[in-house]
C-alpha cells in the first residue's frame, strides 16, 4: 500500500532581525543600527499515514494564500507522487505565479527522503557534497555600513580571508538621491581593486537603475573589473527578453537572468532567445525542488550554467544535484549584523557570514530529507494567527 497524505498545516510566525530597517522607500533591506526589523514565514507540515511528516519553512503570504487553493486536492493522496502532483497544481495555478507550490513540493521531497532514509541530493543523484560559497552583500547604506566604495571593498577582502572566492554586491537604492551611478561605479571600481584578482565579483543593482542608459554604463564598469555576471540591473524588472539581448551585445560581463520569470518554459524561452548567459533558479520560487531541478536540466541541455538564488537547504540539496551550477549564495551578509535567515533551525544548520570553511565551501545536509531539524517549539512560540489546516 502507498503512503497516503492524511493532514496539511500551514503556519504563519515572525522573526526578528536586529540592526535592520529598510532603505528610504521601504523596499531593501539595509543595515540600521539600534533598529529591528520583523519578518514572515510560514512553516508547512505535510503529515501521512506511515507517521513521517514532510517539513519546510519559508515562503510568503501570497504563495501561502495559494495553497488554500490546491491544499485539500493533496489531502487523500500518494506523498510519493510528486511529478503527478505537480502536474495538476500547475495547471490548477495557472492564472497566479505558482509560487505557493514550493514550500508544499519541498515538504514532499522532505517526506520522500524520510521515507526512504536518503537525503535529498541522494535521490536526485549526487554529484558533489561540498558547494562553494560567495558572500551576497546587503544592499548599501548610509549608516556607517557598507555606506561607501571603500567600505564595500574593505568588506570583499572580509571575505576573501574567510575564505570566499566570490563576492557579489547590491548596491545603494530607495530614492533618488540614493541612487547614485558614480557611486556605484566607484564600488565596482574599488573592490575590482581590492580582490579583482583573488575573488569572482558579481553585481546584482536588483532592478535599482531607472533606464537602460544606466544598466549599460555601469555595465561597462564591468566589463573593467573583468565581472564574473551582472544580475537583474535595471526597471524592466528583470522580465524582458528583447531588452536584456540588447544589452548582452553591448557588454563583455555574462548576464544572469530570470530570478523574476516564473516557470520552465518562460525560463526556456529566456535562454532560447539569448536573452541571458547563467540561468537563475529557486526551490522555493520555481515551484519547488521539482521545477528548480527541471530548470537546472533545461539550462544543461544549452550548455548554460544554472545559480541557484538565496541560501537555505533546499538549494543546497538542488546545487549537490547540480553538476552545471558554480556557486551558492550566502545572502544577506554585512561587516555589522547578521544574516537574514530566521532561528528555525534546532541543529547545527546555519547560513551566516562565518558558516564557510577555510575553502570558502559549507556542506550539503546528509540526514534523511532536507536532513534538517526544525525548531517547531520556536515556530509555534512566535506563532501569528490560527494554523491553516487542510484535512
Amino acid at each position: 500500500m502507498s503512503p497516503e497524505i492524511t493532514r496539511i498545516e500551514s503556519r504563519e510566525f515572525t522573526y526578528e532581525l536586529s540592526d535592520v530597517g529598510t532603505d528610504h522607500h521601504g523596499f531593501n533591506l539595509v543595515y540600521a543600527p539600534g533598529e529591528t526589523t520583523t519578518r514572515k514565514l510560514f512553516g508547512v507540515q505535510i503529515f501521512t499515514d506511515v507517521g513521517i511528516t514532510g517539513e519546510y519553512v519559508g515562503g510568503n503570504s501570497p504563495g501561502a494564500a495559494q495553497i488554500n487553493t490546491f491544499a485539500d486536492y493533496l489531502v487523500g493522496k500518494d506523498p510519493l507522487a510528486r511529478e503527478k502532483h505537480w502536474s495538476e497544481i500547475k495547471r490548477a495555478l495557472r492564472k497566479y505565479d505558482r509560487m505557493g507550490m514550493g514550500p508544499v513540493d519541498i515538504a514532499l521531497w522532505d517526506f520522500a527522503g524520510k521515507y526512504y532514509d536518503a537525503p535529498i541530493h541522494e535521490l536526485l543523484g549526487t554529484y558533489r557534497r561540498r558547494l562553494p560559497a560567495y558572500a551576497s552583500t546587503y544592499h548599501g547604506d548610509d549608516a556607517g555600513g557598507l555606506d561607501s566604495p571603500e567600505a564595500f571593498a574593505a568588506f570583499a577582502e572580509t571575505c576573501r580571508d574567510l575564505g570566499y572566492d566570490g563576492f557579489k554586491i547590491h548596491g545603494w537604492g530607495g530614492d533618488d538621491s540614493a541612487r547614485d551611478l558614480d557611486r556605484e561605479i566607484e564600488a565596482v571600481h574599488a573592490v575590482g581593486d581590492a580582490v579583482g584578482a583573488e575573488m569572482d565579483l558579481m553585481h546584482d543593482p536588483a532592478c535599482e537603475l531607472e533606464t537602460f542608459a544606466d544598466a549599460l554604463t555601469l555595465g561597462r564598469a564591468l566589463d573593467e573589473e573583468n565581472f564574473f555576471w551582472y544580475e537583474d540591473p535595471y526597471r524592466d524588472a528583470g522580465t524582458s527578453q528583447h531588452a536584456h539581448r540588447k544589452l548582452g551585445k553591448h557588454l563583455e560581463t555574462p548576464l544572469l537572468q530570470t530570478e523574476h520569470v516564473r516557470g520552465l518554459e518562460m525560463k526556456h524561452d529566456f535562454v532560447a532567445s539569448e536573452a541571458t548567459d547563467f540561468v537563475r533558479a529557486d526551490p522555493e520560487y520555481d515551484a519547488g525542488i521539482t521545477g528548480a531541478m527541471k530548470v537546472a536540466r533545461m539550462a544543461e541541455g544549452f550548455g548554460l550554467d544554472v545559480e541557484f538564488h538565496a541560501p537555505g537547504p533546499a538549494q543546497r540539496h538542488c546545487i549537490a544535484a547540480t553538476r552545471n551550477s558554480n556557486y551558492y549564495e550566502m545572502a544577506l551578509v554585512h561587516p555589522d549584523c547578521g544574516n537574514t535567515t530566521p532561528p528555525i533551525y534546532a541543529g547545527d544548520y546555519d547560513d551566516q557570514l562565518d558558516s564557510v570553511d577555510d575553502e570558502g565551501t559549507v556542506p550539503v545536509p546528509d540526514g534523511p530529507g532536507l536532513g534538517v531539524d526544525y525548531d517547531w517549539a520556536y515556530i509555534e512560540a512566535n506563532q501569528t494567527g490560527s494554523v491553516h489546516v487542510y484535512e
